[in-house]
């Protein structure tokens, strides 16, 4: 059987645009802000060399998102498959339904494995009735047996889970097309204003209706120096923003021109970290995380985007078996946003002395309001600080702790007042019994920031 993904690295793999952040990025800023050049705190992310923060803190990159936010997401990989049976394929191997989809458009999704648990979550662009783009995390473009910490471990790419499922006599075929193209994602109100600057408004209409902007989850094509580039708007942090795919040809003066143009209007670069509070701080509910909310030991069902991501009603898929025993048997199980006097991660959530789940995510937020922190009623002086901070996650809990209406929602305001259940967080053993002290916090559905993403560009256009 062919093999379509790529060997584990023998050491750590550098995006694209790494140079750049070290020897352009860096000396800009720190000459910009008048501080001393430090070193990028980086980290090992699916075998990247990857920025945690630069010389801004995490909390100022997260920050960011509210004017202008630039990410090198050049870590993530880009599969382009056709064929005329490619939809087939796709509508077989991934959980969302492919065979209606535009041209133009974009769809999230999940690859499942057998036992119905995620392998990876993804967006697929669709830019011929017979070829998609499929974007996909970091690390999961490698097949390979390895061994990690002592531990063999067998990696998979999606690539090839994906092309295993191929039948025979099937027209399909697939390429990592990683190395033609260079993600960068703007984000924040102030993005439609560097990307019109950069590249002219022409870019951000809608294909089918030039007079009009584009809509939500649809992308666009255009060529730059004879160069063809993708632009996309699915809002990673449910805010108003785009995700830019460049040709690797132009994307050194093109990343230079978009960081810059950030940068005079107080936005900046920004790393994992400040990326993590973005995604958890993204609407009502939070996005999920590969790695984190997602894992192949766990299903999907019940997850802020599962409904988006899942159609259940074609007739299979890989994993739709294991999804529809686990429905039938009831599942209970929630994932919700939490706030916390401080970092909780893979701590026990626990209500009135009872477990109730464990935090999958946690982060220190500048985005939480005074009077959000005030309500955890912690005693710690930077919670209560008007100009404080505390923490944001996500939890996977085993019931919905919220009280239902006579239609089954959830009750989650009283009135003009948002309902927060309160909880503590402890650390555990091995046999998950409480140890040490705890932390405060508490369970909401009010949001830390309001989702944007799919509000009319009319809004920013003029900013």
């Amino acid at each position: 059987m062919k093999k379509y993904g790529f060997d584990f690295p023998e050491s750590l793999r550098k995006t694209f645009l790494f140079d750049l952040e070290e020897n352009w990025y860096l000396p800009l800023y720190a000459e910009r802000k008048g501080i001393p050049l430090q070193s990028i705190k980086r980290s090992n992310f699916g075998q990247y060399n990857m920025a945690v923060n630069y010389l801004s803190s995490v909390l100022e990159e997260a920050a960011a998102v509210n004017k202008v936010a630039v990410y090198n997401i050049d870590h993530m990989a880009q599969i382009r498959v056709w064929g005329k049976d490619a939809a087939a394929l796709l509508n077989r191997s991934l959980g969302a339904n492919f065979l209606d989809m535009k041209i133009g458009s974009c769809k999230y999704t999940l690859l499942l494995n057998e036992a119905g648990g995620v392998q990876d979550d993804m967006i697929l662009m669709r830019t011929s009735e017979e070829e998609f783009i499929l974007v996909i995390n970091a690390g999961h473009d490698i097949t390979d047996e390895v061994e990690i910490d002592g531990e063999k471990v067998s990696m998979i790419a999606d690539i090839d889970r994906i092309m295993r499922t191929k039948k025979s006599g099937e027209d399909v075929e697939a390429e990592d097309i990683s190395d033609q193209l260079v993600k960068v994602d703007i984000q924040g109100p102030l993005s439609y204003k560097v990307i019109k600057e950069v590249f002219g408004a022409q870019v951000l209409r809608n294909r089918a209706k030039p007079e009009k902007n584009m809509s939500f989850f649809t992308f666009n094509e255009f060529e730059r120096d004879s160069h063809k580039y993708y632009i996309s708007r699915t809002g990673y942090t449910n805010r108003w923003g785009w995700e830019l795919y460049i040709p690797a040809a132009n994307a050194e003066q093109d990343f230079k021109q978009i960081v810059t143009k950030a940068l005079d209007l107080g936005g900046l670069l920004v790393g994992l970290g400040g990326r993590d509070e973005n995604r958890i701080s993204a609407g009502a509910f939070g996005l999920p995380l590969m790695g984190n909310e997602y894992d192949p030991e766990h299903n999907p069902i019940n997850s802020p985007l599962y409904d988006a991501a899942i159609d259940m009603s074609k007739e299979d898929f890989v994993g739709k078996a294991a999804l529809q025993k686990a429905l039938d048997q009831g599942v209970s199980k929630r994932l919700n946003i939490i706030i916390t006097e401080g970092i909780v991660t893979s701590r026990g959530v626990y209500r009135d002395g009872k477990r109730i789940g464990s935090v999958s995510s946690s982060i220190n937020s500048p985005n939480l309001s005074h009077e959000q922190r005030l309500a955890i009623g912690s005693k710690r002086k930077n919670v209560n600080d008007p100009e404080g901070t505390a923490a944001i996650g996500m939890a996977w809990l085993y019931e919905n702790q919220f009280e239902t209406d006579a239609e089954g929602k959830d009750i989650v305001s009283d009135g003009d007042n948002p309902v927060r259940i309160p909880v503590e967080f402890y650390r555990e053993d091995e046999a998950q019994k409480p140890i040490g002290r705890s932390m405060l916090g508490y369970l909401t559905q009010e949001g830390i920031t309001p989702a944007t993403a799919a509000k009319a560009l009319k809004n920013i256009e003029n900013l």
